[in-house]
């Protein structure tokens, strides 16, 4: 229905656009040899300039606020009506990557911030800045939030640069309800992480995104850094590892959807409370145990796992975690997530406690690394030898031939759908 309601109000601007050329006076009857009278001319196009001028100002930016801020800023050519409308928008999106240097964006982004109407309020900001940013410049810009905080929501900054500044400024802003931050250091060969504060009070956030960051540990020998976030409905943590502690706690009410992706292996174990989970979303290499309440609220899982050299421990991880899925309905896996998994000594001989509610299973293929084939073929042959010297000989030669390890572990399927043998299989 909003898809609907957007198409309807963009019709007449789409209809300005058709009609603004000074050159174009002339409609389809005039193109096939029959041309309008200027009266008839005149009347058309007062016709759609009246259904613009028709649309109520709320209507206009409601429009306007989903667009970037450049292309805002552009419909102030449309009519004298339009000049300053873009004034009044209650989103800012400055995106360096639409200019053709980092100095034009830096004066665009100057300008917009002395030129917008500062009386309007400020619901929503996403700045964006590729490359190394001056501290002046993210000044200017922090301050501009600073001076809208009451009333800003939504917050999303991707930097590079270290400063300090942005947390104090985003603890500063009690009504947002929705966060995204991925702050990176100012020179690019630098691995640093940016450390988050160990409490952040944002009692009215809903959605949390955060990349690069580092969790502090407490006196307890945990990080909780998540405790001030009352209402927090998602969390997605990017890339981000843990100081004085190898535990991160998660205790949430009101979490829905928890996503963890390529963090550090740093982070040993993940404690969660959160009995509203119905979502959990794994990309990376699966380190961490996940405890305490588990994530047997769980409906949706989806995990894209990665290997590297301590592989050894990382099959019982992911087995582990399968254990925990009571209610999950939809599994969504990769080949490699599988093949992992296939290590586990034994493994299609176990009777899974879980997945008894699978509807559906997802299969995302993945090419072999050349490091995991090595592991599986050893796995393989060491299966084979238990069994018979001449069965191991013989799938030696085969693998020396060039044959590969499959890319769906035999029989992991059918262990997966034990408990639901009803659930559809998709593989893509």
């Amino acid at each position: 229905m909003l898809t609907t309601l957007l198409f309807l109000m963009v019709l007449p601007i789409a209809a300005a656009f058709q009609f603004s050329s000074p050159n174009q006076s002339l409609t389809t009857d005039q193109e096939e040899g029959t041309p309008l009278s200027q009266k008839e001319e005149n009347e058309n196009n007062e016709e759609y300039e009246d259904r613009l001028s028709d649309l109520p100002n709320s209507v206009i930016l409601c429009i306007l606020s989903f667009l970037n801020t450049k292309d805002g800023v552009r419909t102030c050519v449309l009519s004298r009506r339009w000049k300053d409308i873009w004034k009044h928008i209650p989103t800012l999106v400055l995106d360096s990557s639409r200019f053709d240097t980092v100095r034009q964006f830096e004066i665009f982004m100057s300008k917009i911030l002395t030129l917008r109407d500062n009386t309007i309020a400020l619901h929503s900001l996403d700045f964006d800045h590729i490359g190394k940013m001056e501290h002046q410049l993210l000044q200017k810009i922090l301050d501009y939030v600073y001076s809208h905080k009451t009333k800003l929501q939504r917050l999303r900054i991707f930097v590079h640069n270290d400063n300090g500044l942005i947390m104090q400024c985003v603890s500063s802003c009690k009504n947002l309800t929705s966060l995204r931050l991925s702050i990176y250091p100012r020179m690019s060969f630098c691995v640093k992480t940016i450390l988050f504060p160990k409490s952040l009070n944002l009692p009215a956030l809903e959605t949390l995104d955060l990349s690069n960051f580092t969790f502090y540990g407490g006196e307890n020998g945990y990080a909780g850094p998540f405790s001030g976030f009352a209402k927090l409905k998602s969390l997605i943590i990017h890339g981000c590892t843990v100081m004085d502690t190898q535990i991160i706690t998660i205790s949430s009410e009101t979490l829905v959807n928890f996503a963890m992706l390529y963090s550090s292996p740093k982070i040993a174990k993940i404690e969660l409370s959160t009995p509203s989970l119905c979502t959990f979303t794994f990309y990376g290499i699966p380190h961490p145990k996940i405890c305490r309440s588990n994530l047997s609220s769980v409906k949706e899982v989806k995990i894209y796992a990665r290997m590297d050299t301590s592989l050894e421990k990382l099959p019982m991880v992911l087995f582990n975690w399968l254990q925990e899925l009571l209610a999950v309905k939809s599994l969504k896996v990769s080949s490699i997530t599988l093949q992992i998994l296939s290590l586990v000594p034994d493994l299609l001989e176990v009777k899974l406690p879980s997945l008894c509610n699978l509807k559906l299973v997802e299969i995302k293929m993945q090419p072999l690394s050349f490091a995991l084939s090595c592991i599986l073929k050893d796995a393989m042959l060491m299966k084979a030898a238990a069994k018979s010297p001449e069965e191991a000989a013989d799938l030696r030669k085969t693998f020396g031939a060039g044959l590969e390890p499959p890319s769906i572990p035999d029989g992991i399927v059918d262990f997966l759908l034990q408990n639901s043998s009803t659930a559809k299989v998709n593989i893509s």
